[in-house]
């Protein structure tokens, strides 16, 4: 027999991986565990690691790599809306009714489950009342609270911390420097002079146009890493829906180090007592939250970048 897959390497011997090999050991594990995290692809190797535990167990009579087995199921969002239909639920729903075929039970893996249109996931809480029989429910996400409050409080969930993992960002560092030296400046007040607020407009879409650079060269750069990873039968609606969720978990993580150059920024004068600032802080932490809500809901990060970055222009110049 072969040695299971392993879990990943940050992860190994925490509490976390420690209580479900324990409980897969024992066959005590839940029909249906919720995996939390802030890494998408961390959540997959988890969810591989425990359908190999579970279907390469004793008593099965063949062995198979979990994304390439027989009685292991998936399901994906579709589309550039990135969406679980309720009929593509059913279907998978359908195919864990049937018995296994080598192994001593299934597994279905829901890849991103808090995508589930309400259609969806009200059929799939069905299924989560009345398991099939020696079948395992895998559900992956990274917004556990974007899923229904009845299918939470049914599934058994763990969560994993997510490993420090450079960003693939050609330029990154620069455009963060280049953005606090534009904070440090405007700082300094932005007066009447034309050369003096032109130079200020022209860093700011400076600002906007390569940002847009590094995203699409990051998302290019993962993208193909992963797209080496999916199983055969991930079709191409399937793989748009990968390929947006990767732009939209690099852009995430784009603001949110654009909001931390902000108070790095801010810092060393909020240590000065430097009362303007901290209000600036406040003002302009406020209108970063507000700008990646608005990306939730399909704002263009180019425009959502200009609304905070022209805010910027006036929060941080002195009255």
């Amino acid at each position: 027999m072969n040695a299971p897959l392993p879990w990943p390497s940050s992860l190994a011997g925490t509490p976390a991986v420690a209580v479900i090999d324990q409980a897969i050991s024992r066959q005590r594990l839940s029909h249906s565990l919720l995996l939390q995290g802030d890494a998408p692809e961390t959540l997959v190797e988890i969810a591989l690691a425990i359908a190999d535990r579970l279907l390469n167990a004793p008593g099965a009579t063949a062995h198979f790599p979990p994304d390439q087995h027989p009685d292991c199921f998936t399901l994906r969002p579709a589309g550039k809306m990135r969406q679980i239909s309720a009929d593509a639920t059913r279907e998978l729903i359908g195919k864990v009714q049937n018995s296994a075929a080598v192994a001593p039970r299934k597994v279905a893996i829901i890849h991103e489950v808090d995508r589930m249109n309400t259609a969806a996931a009200n059929v799939f809480l069905k299924t989560l009342e009345e398991p099939p029989a020696n079948t395992t429910l895998l559900l992956l996400t990274t917004r556990p609270y974007a899923l229904l409050p009845t299918i939470r409080s049914r599934v058994l969930l763990f969560r994993f911390p997510s490993p420090a993992i450079p960003l693939a960002a050609d330029g990154w560092s620069a455009w963060l420097d280049d953005y606090q030296a534009w904070l440090g400046r405007l700082s300094k007040g932005v007066t009447t002079d034309k050369r003096l607020i032109a130079d200020h407009v022209f860093t700011l879409y400076g600002l906007i146009a390569r940002f847009s650079a590094v995203l699409e060269f990051a998302t290019t750069v993962v993208w193909k890493e992963q797209k080496e990873k999916l199983p055969a039968d991930v079709d191409d609606d399937e793989q748009v829906a990968i390929e947006t969720g990767i732009a939209n978990g690099i852009r995430s993580r784009l603001f949110a180090e654009i909001e931390q150059a902000t108070r790095s920024f801010a810092l060393p004068r909020l240590n000065q007592g430097d009362e303007p600032t901290r209000r600036a802080l406040v003002a302009a932490v406020e209108k970063m939250e507000r700008d990646v809500g608005l990306l939730r809901v399909n704002l263009n990060e180019a425009a959502a970048l200009e609304d905070f970055l022209l805010s910027s222009l006036r929060l941080w110049s002195p009255r």
